[in-house]
């Protein structure tokens, strides 16, 4: 079958907003395997897993705004990546108020 070819990714997602429980973060560093740190909005600087079914999809580079979902313990530490946002997104997250750093 293979890889679809994309050629923009203006149109390749519809746009995830967080729930109440997840948090917008900007990746600081990578750390090796498939964990980053990530400087969340809400304040905290995370060490987080990339989620299996994403880290087989989706490159993660240092600067990607992503999507994180601490966990139910040490939540103020750890969490799991579940959406990177394209650039375009990044705008409709700004214009809509989301994304309030960077």
């Amino acid at each position: 079958m293979g890889k679809k070819k994309v050629l923009s990714e203006k149109s390749l997602r519809r746009l995830v907003l967080p729930s109440e429980n997840d948090v917008v973060g900007i990746v600081q560093k990578m750390l090796g395997f498939d964990r980053v740190m990530v400087k969340c909005q809400d304040g905290h600087t995370r060490v987080c897993r990339i989620r299996g079914k994403m880290k087989r999809r989706t490159w993660i580079r240092e600067g990607d705004v992503v999507l994180v979902s601490p966990w139910d313990f040490q939540s103020d530490e750890r969490g799991e990546i579940f959406h990177r946002y394209t650039a375009n997104q990044i705008d409709e997250l700004r214009h809509k108020g989301v994304l309030l750093m960077e």
